[in-house]
């Protein structure tokens, strides 16, 4: 791959280098990332399809999942394509305007799944510790209200971060030592930068990534204060096994996301974020699918009725 250098003039496109030392593994890794794309994509579909199909599921609970999947869905749709088309072409290129969106658009979807996060935690609080009362305090126009806050928060926090780091002069190099425009394999391109620039990025990571963790362990402290008061080991098993696929999720994404957003910037490293991103972008995903299906009894009994009423249909 030739190296492009744009001195004195604005770069007007960028290069992706984040798989250029895996030049041997790239058509391989394009079958496997394939694969696992596709899998996901089409389980998602069902998932997402099962539960407006399925009337037991139209509870808060599997509005939220069902949002949650779509976040993921887009985000994956956002990236995945891209990066596969670049594992078989030499010149692997975005223009500015692309690079762009590109990063807002995963700002703005990966932000929201962090905000939602803490809504179906707040969810699972709710639905154990004031049970009586769940129907009324999580209808659906709560619910809405919620994801409509969720994504406020995610469009607030990409706008901001998106605009500052492209208001910023570009006359360097344009080799983006990753496979897609992320924050900060971007703001190293910079011409240069204040550290005020990047204290309100760092600070929007926090409200992105920080706050949402922060109302998560809130409502698990009470839900675990909750759960041992029940007395019998059965009803504690239950409500906790509730609680048991949103918590493991939970620390995949926030454990993920903070290595990369809320690490030193003295301790970046392009090949670590490109590995931890490719996790986050490919695996984590079907990870996640896994998770909420296979461990939940309901949702599979959910999907078996669903297959079976499309594919009899009682007229």
């Amino acid at each position: 791959m030739t190296i492009e250098w744009v001195n004195e003039t604005l770069v007007r496109e960028f290069v992706f280098l984040g798989f250029s030392s895996l030049a041997g593994l790239q058509r391989l890794l394009y079958i496997v990332f394939l694969l696992i794309y596709l899998f996901t994509l089409g389980t998602n579909a069902i998932i997402i399809s099962t539960i407006v199909l399925d009337r037991p599921l139209h509870t808060p609970m599997y509005f939220f999942l069902a949002v949650l999947f779509c976040f993921e869905t887009c985000y994956t749709f956002i990236l995945v394509p891209k990066m596969l088309v670049d594992l078989l072409t030499q010149k692997k290129i975005i223009s500015f305007l692309g690079c762009s969106i590109q990063m807002f658009s995963f700002l703005l979807l990966g932000c929201s799944h962090s905000f939602l996060l803490a809504v179906m935690g707040y969810d699972r609080y709710v639905a154990i510790c004031n049970p009586l009362r769940y129907t009324v305090l999580m209808g659906y126009g709560v619910c809405v209200g919620l994801v409509a806050a969720a994504c406020a928060c995610g469009f607030t926090v990409s706008l901001v971060t998106t605009s500052l780091v492209f208001h910023l002069p570009f006359h360097s190099s344009n080799q983006l030592h990753h496979f897609f425009c992320d924050i900060y394999p971007v703001l190293k391109l910079a011409s240069h930068h204040s550290r005020f620039i990047q204290l309100v990025i760092f600070m929007l990571g926090v409200f992105a990534l920080i706050i949402p963790l922060l109302l998560i362990l809130v409502s698990y402290i009470r839900i675990i204060s909750a759960i041992l008061k029940i007395s019998s080991s059965v009803g504690r098993y239950k409500a906790f096994s509730t609680c048991a696929s949103h918590l493991i999720v939970v620390t995949v994404h926030y454990g993920c996301a903070s290595f990369i957003y809320l690490r030193p910037k003295s301790n970046y490293s392009s090949s670590q974020d490109t590995l931890i991103s490719v996790s986050y972008t490919i695996l984590t995903p079907l990870f996640n699918l896994m998770v909420y299906s296979l461990r939940n009894k309901e949702f599979k009994s959910a999907v078996q009725r669903t297959m079976a009423q499309t594919s009899y249909p009682v007229n």
